[in-house]
């Protein structure tokens, strides 16, 4: 009842047989422990509703107005912590004069120490909302546990699942259920399909609006933070209709590392770019050292926005 007639080719060696099957129910494996079998060969990849054959067309994700793909640049920008309201107010203002269309700014913190700083929470979000709301701009912040999807939905137009949570399932299930864009970080130890099955759960739950992101994956180097894998984005780009962003700030975690890859990034097809900017830097509450000072993203911005416009790209 799995199968419909197969389609029999004797006409090459070896024999290919091909069978029109729900992949979910026949496992590969099994089929390959049949004498004489060699070899599974999928032709449906696993994400289904990611890919390129289920959807032909570039996505275009709209995060509140500011639209990502389909020739539409992302420019996301703000700290990696949402602060105090001053200070958030002063980053805004600086980086929606440069050009950004996303302010972004976490709430909560998942960090690879304990004792580090965690976030301001529910009163980030808020102070988040109002400084989006005044300068205009979308707010994208990220979701660390099921239980905060919906509070951080209340406030946020976009939510961002961190490279640490690309594998939370339990997580992707629950915020798969709103309607909320989702940007996915691409896990530190993950491959292009690991991001793509990741984002198949997403969509599987009936929330289609998912941008992708590149944002570095572990290297032997440690002259950099990560490994900037700017192949991944035309990678992504021939395997599905999702749009993906880069993010050299956490890629390489070197603020003159910055704006090269962005560049980079950008010419290599990226439907935005995520970078962190902070206007003190030293007195950051997390990850202050990779941020650039609101005149370093001025001029990256500008740069960014002549390359766009070399390649037929527009932002937001």
């Amino acid at each position: 009842a799995l199968l419909t007639q197969p389609h029999l080719c004797t006409t090459t060696f070896p024999t290919i047989i091909g069978l029109i099957c729900d992949q979910d129910k026949v496992r590969g494996e099994a089929i390959t422990a049949i004498p004489g079998v060699a070899e599974v060969v999928p032709i449906m990849p696993a994400y289904k509703l990611a890919s390129r054959e289920a959807h032909p067309q570039d996505s275009i994700i709209d995060v509140s107005g500011v639209k990502i793909g389909g020739g539409h640049l992302a420019m996301i920008a703000g700290p990696c912590a949402v602060e105090n309201q001053e200070r958030m107010e002063e980053i805004a203002k600086s980086v929606r004069a440069s050009g950004a269309n996303i302010f972004r700014g976490g709430a909560y913190k998942p960090r690879t120490s304990p004792y580090s700083y965690q976030g301001m929470g529910a009163d980030g979000l808020k102070v988040l909302r109002e400084v989006g709301d005044k300068f205009g701009m979308p707010v994208v912040t990220e979701v660390t546990d099921p239980r905060n999807v919906e509070i951080c939905a209340e406030y946020a137009d976009m939510l961002q699942i961190g490279a640490r949570n690309m594998q939370n399932f339990v997580l992707l299930t629950e915020i798969g259920k709103t309607t909320k864009p989702v940007l996915m970080k691409r896990g530190m130890a993950a491959t292009v399909t690991d991001l793509l099955m990741s984002a198949e759960y997403i969509l599987s739950q009936g929330n289609p609006n998912v941008v992708l992101c590149e944002r570095g994956v572990k290297g032997f180097d440690t002259s950099t933070r990560n490994c900037f894998d700017v192949a991944a984005v035309p990678n992504v780009k021939g395997l599905s209709h999702l749009p993906i962003i880069v993010d050299p700030s956490h890629a390489t975690g070197r603020p003159d590392l910055i704006p090269p890859c962005a560049l980079a990034g950008v010419a290599a097809g990226a439907d935005g770019v995520h970078i962190e900017v902070h206007n003190c830097p030293e007195e950051a509450k997390s990850d202050g050292p990779q941020a650039l000072l609101p005149d370093q993203y001025a001029e990256i911005a500008e740069q960014i926005r002549k390359l766009a416009e070399l390649f037929g790209r527009t932002i937001g």
